[in-house]
C-alpha cells in the first residue's frame, strides 16, 4: 500500500498532536523497539518515534528499516521523529481520504 500526498497530508494533521510513544536511545533500532513499535501500531495504527541525541542511527534509515519489517508506510520524517502508519486489518480506526468505506449491515 502506497499512500497518497492527500493522505499524507491528513496523517501529519493528526499525528500532530500524538506522543511519542517509543524512543530510541543509545541502543538504537534493535528488536526490542520493533516489536514494541509493532504492538504500539497494533494498537494506534499511526505511532510517532522520537530518535534521543544519543541515538547512533541515521532517522531515515531507521524510518525505513522499520516500515519494511513491519509493513508499514512512513507518513513523515521531521527533524528527529519519525511517524509511522499500518492500517488495522480488521478494525481500522482512521479513514484516509479517497478510501471506500465499509457498512455494516
Amino acid at each position: 500500500m502506497s499512500l497518497t500526498g492527500k493522505q499524507r497530508r491528513h496523517l501529519r494533521s493528526l499525528g500532530h498532536h500524538l506522543e511519542a510513544l517509543v524512543q530510541l536511545g543509545k541502543g538504537g533500532l534493535s528488536e526490542n523497539v520493533t516489536t514494541a513499535v509493532g504492538d504500539a501500531l497494533e494498537r494506534h495504527e499511526l505511532v510517532k518515534i522520537r530518535l534521543g541525541t544519543e541515538c547512533p542511527d541515521d532517522r531515515e534509515e531507521v524510518a525505513e528499516a522499520l516500515a519494511g519489517s513491519l509493513k508499514a508506510e512512513v507518513a513523515q520524517t521531521l527533524g528527529r521523529t519519525i511517524l509511522l502508519y499500518r492500517r488495522h486489518p480488521k478494525e481500522p480506526k482512521i479513514t484516509l481520504p479517497g478510501e471506500k468505506v465499509k457498512k455494516s449491515a
